[in-house]
């Protein structure tokens, strides 16, 4: 957990590494305090250059209760992981409750039959938010990343290091909450 001082109980139960839930207990706040997810690394993390792949596609099925704030999203790391010179870090909100991206919104990007909108900032961080809730369905993660680098959010040819899906929640009202994921794979050749 991320501002474990603010936060409060979050229980994980899994069945599956595409198959659990949380339910927390967060006070009405708006910093964030955790990302439960499941990730696909490349290479231990090391990576493998962007141009090397013809498909990246995902599916997911994930949900959060309707009620505090909290973001259900991809979280791709490119060139590393983390914090670090040149890494960068690619959302992808399928579902989105009162919570603002960081950096400011630039422009939409259409796919799919959704819209986007896309925020960044000047750190390597880019995040597409739907407009529409995808509970569940299939993402072109491959075009969302050659279209930020045609857009030069991100550096050209990065590696791609890792693939996340989960739920990066801030507030639950403070009452007790489930946030659900029920389906993740990725596809990358």
């Amino acid at each position: 957990m991320w501002n474990a001082g603010e936060a409060g109980p979050e229980t994980l139960r899994a069945c599956a590494y595409d198959n659990w839930y949380v339910e927390s207990t967060q006070p009405d706040s708006t910093s964030v305090k955790t990302y439960p997810n499941v990730h696909k690394d490349i290479n231990d993390q090391n990576g493998k250059p962007f141009n090397d792949y013809s498909v990246i596609r995902s599916a997911f099925a994930g949900r959060g209760p309707g009620t505090g704030i909290y973001d259900v999203a991809y979280d791709l790391w490119l060139n590393g992981v983390g914090n670090g010179a040149g890494v960068s870090e690619l959302m992808v909100w399928t579902e989105n409750r009162k919570q603002v991206p960081a950096g400011e919104k630039l422009t939409t990007y259409t796919a799919g039959g959704f819209t986007y909108d896309v925020w960044a900032e000047d750190e390597g961080y880019v995040a597409f938010v739907s407009r529409t809730t995808q509970y569940a369905g299939t993402v072109d993660l491959k075009a969302m990343i050659a279209w930020a680098i045609g857009k030069g959010l991100i550096p050209p040819n990065p590696t791609v290091n890792q693939i996340g899906y989960g739920i990066e929640f801030c507030s639950t009202g403070g009452g007790k909450a489930r946030f659900t994921l029920s389906d993740f794979s990725v596809t990358m050749s």
